[in-house]
């Protein structure tokens, strides 16, 4: 028994091995995505297992009057029951007047699946017979509604306020997909920049390329740059407090053409903590010359509730040396107002320096925040040796 049972497992895997090179070889196959079964051996599902959350759940149901008596009143109602609830998925919900011999009463239903978990379609058939008998049955259909992606969202907070979203998609599904559209839909106070094309020609090239399809437990990152809208962008007190960022919309084809669809729900980040006050640049270069030197413009943000009364001091350090007056009286600033000041320094050491050495104190409250390593700009030396 276990030799016949070993032999009738080789075939079965010579079999199954033979039908995937058919597959590769068929000229109508895309190359690459064999799994797909969209070449002329076109292969359907073998059994009704599985939906994935997202898809649409579709059905035909069919009543067929077996006997040789005319019945009447017939009522069929579908139902489909989730963990949480009851659906009515009937078209029409009024009795059919009567079902001859060998007809029968046809439905196409259709719903959204918009849970994870086990399903039953509830079918229910009551009818009446030629001699008044009333009649009723049931027939239930169990499926599971099942996970089709993983998404895991990282967020990064620029100095200019600009926020960045990196979606990582995963297909956790058995057979590959086809990735129809992933964008992001931002909240109402950002306008969103997706940084997932490539330039090349007029329309651009996915960085993905031509081939939009997502294997089984293949991982994508999307990425996306979001700014505030000029009305909000001099708020520095309302676009601190923002964390709703906005929401993922993810559309998918599987392997006969279903499409499938899924919102996210709002992505929120952790806000910024800028604390009193923020300073940030508004302009650097990016390479200076070695002992030559160079403008930046710093903005200085009041992100308290209280009014300021702000003292610049400007430390040198081992690489960076400020020019100008340290101890400057920069006057009082409001609440959520800003400044702009310009400062010239310069580097004594050449390769990617750090800049550092800025304090600002509050005379009111005598309170001094220091702020280090602000930005990095790349020191050159701008002279040549030429050795024979």
């Amino acid at each position: 028994m276990d030799v016949t049972q070993a032999k009738q497992e080789h075939l079965l895997a010579l079999k199954g091995d033979l039908f995937g090179q058919l597959m590769r070889e068929d000229p109508s196959t895309i190359k690459g995505a064999e799994t797909l079964m969209l070449g002329e051996m076109l292969t359907l599902p073998q059994n009704f297992g599985n939906i994935f959350l997202g898809e649409t759940f579709s059905s035909y149901i069919s009543v067929h009057n077996d006997s040789n008596q005319v019945v009447k009143d017939i009522l069929v109602k579908a139902d489909l029951q989730t963990s949480s609830q009851r659906l009515n998925l009937s078209a029409s919900n009024s009795a059919v007047a009567e079902l001859k011999p060998e007809c029968c009463i046809d439905d196409v239903i259709h719903h959204e699946v918009k849970e994870i978990g086990t399903h039953i379609l509830v079918c229910a058939v009551s009818y009446t017979t030629q001699y008044g008998e009333k009649l009723y049955f049931r027939k239930f259909f169990k499926f599971q509604v099942l996970k089709p992606l993983d998404v895991k969202t990282k967020f990064y907070n620029a100095e200019t306020d600009e926020v960045f979203l990196e979606a990582q998609i995963q297909n956790i599904t058995t057979s590959p997909m086809f990735m129809e559209k992933v964008s992001l839909e931002p909240s109402m106070m950002y306008n969103v920049t997706e940084l997932n094309m490539v330039a090349c020609g007029e329309d651009g090239e996915s960085t993905f390329g031509k081939m939009s399809y997502l294997q089984p437990m293949d991982t994508r990152q999307y990425l996306y740059c979001l700014k505030p809208k000029p009305e909000y962008a001099e708020k520095a007190g309302v676009i601190k407090g923002v964390t709703v960022i906005g929401k993922l919309d993810i559309v998918w084809k599987t392997n006969l053409g279903e499409r499938g669809r899924l919102q996210t729900s709002q992505l929120q980040r952790m806000a910024p903590g800028y604390g009193d006050i923020r300073l940030s640049l508004e302009m650097i270069p990016d390479t200076v010359n070695l002992e030559e030197p160079f403008d930046i413009i710093c903005k200085i943000t009041n992100c308290s509730e209280r009014t300021m009364d702000l003292v610049l001091e400007m430390c040198n350090t081992r690489s960076i040396h400020w020019c100008g007056v340290s101890g400057r009286q920069l006057g009082k600033l409001s609440p959520a107002a800003f400044l702009s000041l310009p400062l010239t320094l310069l580097s004594s050491v050449q390769g990617l320096q750090s800049i550092s050495g800025l304090r600002l104190t509050d005379t009111f409250l005598k309170r001094t925040y220091e702020y280090d390593d602000i930005a990095q700009v790349c020191v050159v030396c701008p002279y040549t040796s030429n050795e024979s």
